[in-house]
């Protein structure tokens, strides 16, 4: 039987997130999404309603996660759904879907709000950060603008007098 387990989020982190280093020194960050959706309702109504998702991030993309990213950043993630299982004290058995995320693009410049927390050098979409994140590719808008043809793998240079950051296609 075939089987497809594919999910991409797009939406705002709910909290900063905290990266912890596993035994074997892997980095992994946990994230919080929350994900808006307008919709009429029967009566006509315009109704607006967030669902949150935890997202688990694995390597140095983890790791970039915890040093450019803040709590109300715009994220785009890409990954695979995980049900966890545990008991809790009392015995009970609980369960918990997650996000298991294979790249995370940061939207925004991350300097749109004074006083954020942003950091001024932290990298804008479609650019990467200090260190070389494998898992990380440009995205899908970046790659309309250069034409959709192969990349390098390094991000194309923009001019600082035009920002193409809010120029996204959805």
């Amino acid at each position: 039987m075939a089987s497809y387990n594919r999910v991409i989020l797009m939406g705002n982190l709910t909290r900063d997130p905290e990266v912890r280093f596993v035994p074997s020194g892997r980095p992994v960050a946990d994230l919080g999404l929350a994900v808006n959706e307008k919709y009429k309702n029967s009566e006509g109504d315009f109704v607006e309603r967030t669902d949150y998702f935890d997202i688990t991030v694995w390597g140095p993309q983890g790791e970039n996660c915890g040093k450019y990213l803040k709590k109300g950043r715009p994220v785009l993630v890409e990954g695979r759904l995980r049900l966890d299982t545990w008991e809790n004290d009392k015995g009970e058995k609980r369960s918990k879907v997650k996000v298991i995320a294979d790249r995370v693009q940061f939207l925004g410049s991350g300097r749109a709000a004074e006083g954020d927390g942003s950091t001024a050098g932290e990298p804008s979409a479609g650019q990467s950060s200090s260190g070389p994140p494998a898992e990380t590719s440009e995205s899908p808008a970046q790659d309309a603008r250069d034409g959709g043809g192969e990349s390098s793998g390094s991000p194309a240079p923009q001019s600082p007098a035009s920002d193409d950051s809010e120029d996204l296609p959805f």
